[in-house]
């Protein structure tokens, strides 16, 4: 299974797609799109659409994990962030995807075993997991890495528990 990792922002848009061969999982491609702050929101959140658009039809992922919004001390940046992932929601519905919504919480215990991990530890592990010779640069690139093996590991877990009620 392909999975894909997005980690929403209008400037700063992350992704990453995981893929799970043989037992182990592999960093297919990963990376940023970003946007101008110059530029006209509608104009970035275009470019967002379009360039995940055309990473979607060629990568051709089965699930899209992406990350729920959670502002609990800067709500200003939370409208831009918004709109940058209702885009990619919509992106991911042109494309027939499978949505897994996962707190920032939910990503840290399910790579590093404990929900309060900061941001190096989340980093260490995803290089680990995906067995990269180095870290994945910029950090929105790699929480988007950890957001697709989480949702991985999730869409696996629900396709068990559904084999298993039939």
């Amino acid at each position: 299974m392909l999975a894909l990792g997005i980690d929403p922002g209008s400037a700063i848009c992350g992704y990453g797609f995981v893929e799970q061969v043989s037992g182990h999982l592999l960093a297919k491609n990963f990376g940023v799109i970003t946007t101008s702050p110059q530029a006209r929101m509608q104009d970035r959140l275009l470019k967002i659409h379009t360039e995940l658009d055309a990473l979607i039809k060629n990568f051709q992922p089965q699930v899209m994990g992406i990350e729920k919004l959670f502002f609990g001390k800067n709500a200003t940046t939370a409208i831009p962030v918004g709109q940058a992932r209702g885009v990619v929601l919509l992106c991911a519905a042109q494309n027939n995807l499978d949505i897994i919504e996962i707190t920032p919480n939910e990503v840290k215990q399910s790579i590093t075993g404990y929900g309060g991990a900061d941001k190096a530890q989340v980093i260490y592990m995803v290089t680990k997991i995906l067995n990269l010779p180095e870290p994945p640069k910029p950090d929105d690139a790699a929480d988007a890495l950890a957001i697709a093996i989480a949702a991985g590991y999730e869409a696996n877990s629900l396709a068990r528990r559904n084999f298993l009620e039939t």
